[in-house]
């Protein structure tokens, strides 16, 4: 009789020592556990083969990379369910200890055995970044990483993003809004704090396929130099703003912000790109950005953010997100970012967070990629159109929950005589 599912989910209610709040679909056409619940199909036995080799999260990211395990039914649902026994609970059993000193653990690996079939690992798939060598955050590297992350195929991003082409949270007058109005409003509202205006000279850190640079020059008259390190990106901006016919006003380069060399610059925004700069790196990026400033010009810091740990040496790189998604990422805590940044000598004027307007924007995007499925896989690959639905739902359900939140930051190269420059009544960015 095929019963896979049910020696799985007894296997796993054992060692969780809780029931398993999902249903079980395995490979031999079996089920077990709640009815109604959302199911995790275990497609192939291979997916067990991964676990026992790379408990907790990675293997399980392996196994749904390779499409040896899926969701069925709303994978914000199961998601949610599974969050306190991976996620929240850093992906090991309650006690756990060493398999080898811990009989339990041994008879489940015994029984994953018996389920899964031959022991040799099987090997980790394509999309999976595996071989990294120098110093972390070196110019060298961070283009590898930013390489592997942004130059997977501009018709891909196309699809997920939609006509902004941004990547990175929109901001929103209400849920029912439009994900262009709301990108649109973004960009609008960074500009404003920036208080551009017209031929004001503006480096755009990170631009990304050229979305900011072209309003703030259609739309304020400024100069923009736009900095990537992704070239499939420069392509693309480049080839926008041609046909926005603002080749005069903007220019995009290939380039690492610790190689801009032609300041000042009246105004900077850096959206969605110090998440790639690294703890190691944080303080040069500020004083980077720091010189780059005339006297009295603004900084727009736009960046995801992680809660604080009470002891900040037991915080670690996400193992998913840093072999899949962002190799080399780091997030920090708002408060540390504010502190680098003042260190710098920057003054910080307003914090804004926007956490759950990237629970929307993510929620917008991860609708698109579903909504157009194979024509995205077309673009890319099946591996990477899974890892992209599996990262952006994720994120947007630890958005939702406040494990991470996202903050714009305002900050003034303020001169000595102290005069900032800024509107007295706060948030009238005029």
């Amino acid at each position: 009789m095929a019963d896979a599912a049910l020696r799985l989910t007894a296997l796993a209610e054992e060692l969780l020592g809780e029931a398993l709040p999902v249903r079980i679909r395995a490979w031999d056409g079996s089920e077990a556990g709640p009815p109604g619940a959302p199911v995790l199909v275990v497609r192939h036995r291979r997916a067990l083969r991964r676990l026992l080799w790379k408990p907790g999260e990675l293997g399980l990211a392996r196994a749904w990379v390779a499409g040896e395990i899926d969701v069925e039914g709303d994978l914000y649902a199961a998601l949610d369910r599974l969050a306190g026994l991976i996620w929240e609970r850093g992906g090991e059993p309650k006690d756990a200890v060493h398999p080898i000193r811990d009989p339990r653990l041994r008879a489940a690996a015994k029984a994953l055995v018996k389920l899964g079939g031959a022991l040799p690992p099987p090997p980790p798939p394509a999309e999976e970044l595996r071989r990294r060598t120098g110093r972390l955050h070196t110019k060298r590297r961070d283009k590898e990483a930013i390489s592997h992350h942004y130059d997977v195929g501009n018709d891909f991003y196309a699809l997920v993003l939609g006509p902004s082409m941004v990547y990175s949270c929109a901001y929103w007058e209400s849920p029912e809004a439009t994900l262009e109005a709301a990108q649109r409003d973004k960009l609008d509202l960074v500009c404003r704090k920036l208080a551009l205006k017209e031929g004001d000279r503006l480096l755009d850190v990170g631009c990304g396929w050229g979305s900011m640079a072209i309003h703030a020059a259609r739309e304020y008259g400024a100069r923009v130099v736009g900095i990537t390190l992704s070239r499939e990106q420069a392509a693309f901006a480049r080839k926008r703003i041609a046909e926005e016919g603002l080749t005069d006003r903007i220019e995009i380069r290939v380039q690492d912000y610790r190689d801009v060399k032609d300041g000042p610059f009246d105004a900077i925004s850096s959206i969605g790109m110090a998440e790639h700069v690294g703890s190691v790196r944080y303080a040069e990026y500020a004083d980077t950005l720091y010189a780059l400033l005339r006297d009295g010009g603004r900084l727009l810091n736009h960046q995801i953010a992680r809660r604080p740990e009470r002891d900040e040496s037991a915080y670690s790189v996400d193992e998913f997100i840093d072999k899949y998604v962002f190799p080399d990422g780091e997030l920090a805590p708002v408060g540390r970012t504010l502190a680098t940044l003042e260190e710098a000598g920057f003054e910080a004027r307003d914090v804004e967070p926007i956490r759950e307007h990237y629970a929307l924007t993510l929620r917008r995007w991860v609708a698109n990629l579903e909504a157009d499925w194979a024509r995205a896989v077309r673009h890319t690959s099946p591996g990477r159109a899974r890892i992209w639905r599996l990262y952006m739902a994720a994120s947007a359900l630890s958005f939702e929950r406040n494990r991470i939140g996202v903050n714009q930051i305002l900050a003034v190269k303020t001169p000595e005589s102290g005069a900032s420059g800024m509107p007295l009544r706060a948030r009238t960015w005029n």
